[in-house]
């Protein structure tokens, strides 16, 4: 009977126990959806001084490496952190000069080239002829009456847009810029004010060992895709120059730079090189053919080369880097787009070093990822019972 007494006596107190870590978990969750949407909300409002400053962080993190080299020849970090931002200049100017004459021309050609698009557009698109003629209807009845006033709203046109939009861009990139080389010119502070800073000698190592992994993860990331991308850049513009497609060296370029933006990168560089085809060639074959030499090009690099060279490494999710790569451009538009798998690589690389993290990180992981790190730490574990 005590037992029974005592079992009825639990239950009950497990069902008056319930609704109470109910409510104590419920003002947690409410606490983290808080901070979400405050963090969300902060990094919007304040993307003109966030976005130079995590791009400039992003790069000494890929660049370290290349400064240690100069380091152990015994070249001064100012001098390394110097040269390294002199040649990403030198580098930033070249793709923009060769990208300004094509692009300079497409914008002044703009207004004579809209007819021949609409033109083309209308012949593929006969089924809506019934709507536009309407429309022209409603235009002319507008137009029939001389006393009804008119109201023209005229557009401002791309080189204004362009002129407002300048000085900020102009200001965010000498900004990131400076702040580059000063973090390249200070060597490893940082690292070594992390180390001073965590209270045991455990964390101390843990942080280090964080630090140089996202470091050495990012270069190597980085380094991989621009080779890639100088490869596809390349493979375009011959193909472009074969067809006959105007300024084939932009069409290279523009695959060299989009394709740093997974998916959607290579998406726009697939419409603008079927737009271009749309206005050069009379035939709607070649309209077709273009855009799909483009699509086959970046297929090829999108399925075989980059899962090659860059995904045993890397190992992420394709859907949460789709999500990534989204976010990140609604928040921070082109900028973000072009972060967001580095942003990525950080926040994996950090939750696999963390215990409490381990099976967030799992969740950035490709399918059968997770399954490698439990297999190493059973054989350390094994090596060790067997030390023992």
């Amino acid at each position: 009977m005590a037992t029974e007494e005592e079992e009825e006596h639990g239950a009950a107190s497990r069902q008056g126990a319930t609704p109470a870590g109910w409510q104590s978990t419920i003002p947690k969750w409410i606490g983290v959806g808080l901070f979400i949407y405050a963090s969300v909300a902060v990094l919007a409002q304040a993307k003109n001084f966030l976005v130079p400053i995590v791009m400039a962080f992003l790069l000494s993190m890929v660049f370290g490496p290349i400064r240690r080299v100069f380091d152990r020849r015994s070249i001064p970090s100012g001098v390394s952190a110097l040269m390294i931002v002199a040649t990403l200049l030198i580098l930033f100017f070249g793709l923009l000069t060769a990208l300004s004459v094509p692009v300079t021309q497409w914008m002044e050609n703009a207004p004579r080239i809209e007819r021949p698009i609409r033109v083309k557009v209308t012949d593929l698109s006969r089924s809506f002829y019934r709507l536009s003629q309407a429309n022209e209807t409603i235009q002319e009845a507008t137009r029939s009456d001389p006393k009804v006033q008119q109201v023209e709203v005229k557009d401002e046109g791309v080189a204004t847009s362009v002129a407002m939009l300048a000085p900020g861009v102009v200001t965010q990139f000498v900004f990131t810029f400076v702040l580059l080389l000063f973090l390249l010119a200070s060597g490893d502070m940082f690292y070594e004010k992390l180390v001073h800073v965590m209270p045991t000698f455990k964390d101390k190592r843990r942080a280090v060992r964080i630090a140089y992994s996202i470091e050495r993860k990012l270069s190597r990331y980085l380094m991989t895709i621009t080779a890639i991308n100088v490869c596809l850049g390349i493979a375009v513009g011959l193909a472009m120059w074969l067809l006959g497609m105007p300024n084939p060296l932009v069409f290279g370029v523009i695959a060299f730079v989009f394709n740093y933006i997974p998916y959607l990168g290579a998406l726009a560089g697939i419409v603008v090189a079927g737009a271009v085809a749309l206005v050069t060639f009379d035939g709607l074959v070649w309209t077709a053919v273009i855009p799909g030499v483009y699509f086959g090009l970046t297929a090829v690099e999108g399925q075989l080369v980059t899962p090659y060279f860059v995904g045993r490494r890397l190992q992420l999710n394709t859907v949460v880097v789709f999500i990534s790569v989204s976010f990140w451009a609604w928040l921070w538009s082109a900028v973000g787009m072009i972060v967001a798998v580095p942003l990525l690589v950080a926040i994996k690389t950090f939750c696999e070093h963390v215990d409490g993290f381990n099976g967030f990180g799992h969740f950035l992981s490709e399918r059968g990822a997770e399954s490698d790190r439990p297999a190493e730490t059973s054989g350390d574990d094994g090596q060790k019972n067997a030390s023992l």
